[in-house]
């Protein structure tokens, strides 16, 4: 680490740590669309409990969507939505799939079945998928600014872009201990 404010990796800790809390507070709010919606279907129709799971998280995924877009990663590519949204929906539904598997299990695997059974097991399904979700949009959906576009968008400060050369001594533990550090104002 260098510099005052500890260098490139607690740089990167921080922004992952932004993006995180960003991507848990859209998460936070869809778990309650998709709780609610679950409840007011069980407890209002006669769907049956997985069929109840499926439509709940289905709105919350489009919920989810608008949020992540917008809120979340509002500094990614924006060029290709068409593309963004397919992905984002094949991803949510392999969550879905997850987490309504979870459900299904507990359900009639079990035969757990009463109100309390079926919220703790859509929860912990929910859970499971997150940490899936959580890493398919942040790599295939939701993807990175070029360094070029995203200072020239207004989505970043000039000065806060990293060197090619700082960017690889971080990616190669060998070349970081060997590269000499230059400052990013004297790298011509």
């Amino acid at each position: 680490m260098s510099g005052r404010d500890g260098g490139p990796l607690r740089r990167r800790l921080e922004r992952f740590g932004r993006e995180f809390a960003k991507f848990g507070a859209i998460g936070g709010l869809g778990l309650l669309v998709d709780l609610g919606v679950f409840n007011l279907l069980r407890h209002l129709t006669d769907v049956p409990v997985v069929r109840a799971s499926i439509a709940a998280t289905v709105v919350a995924i489009g919920f989810n969507y608008l949020g992540f877009r917008y809120f979340t990663y509002r500094e990614r590519d924006k060029n290709r939505r068409t593309r963004e949204l397919t992905l984002f929906l094949l991803f949510s539904v392999a969550g879905l799939v997850i987490q309504s598997g979870v459900l299904y299990t507990a359900t009639y695997g079990f035969g757990w079945d009463t109100p309390l059974q079926s919220n703790a097991f859509k929860f912990l399904g929910i859970g499971i998928a997150t940490v899936f979700r959580f890493w398919s949009y942040r790599t295939w959906v939701f993807r990175k600014l070029p360094e070029r576009d995203a200072v020239e968008s207004g989505d970043i400060e000039p000065g806060s872009v990293e060197t090619g050369a700082v960017k690889a001594a971080e990616s190669d533990p060998l070349l970081d201990a060997r590269a000499p550090r230059v400052p990013a104002d004297r790298v011509v």
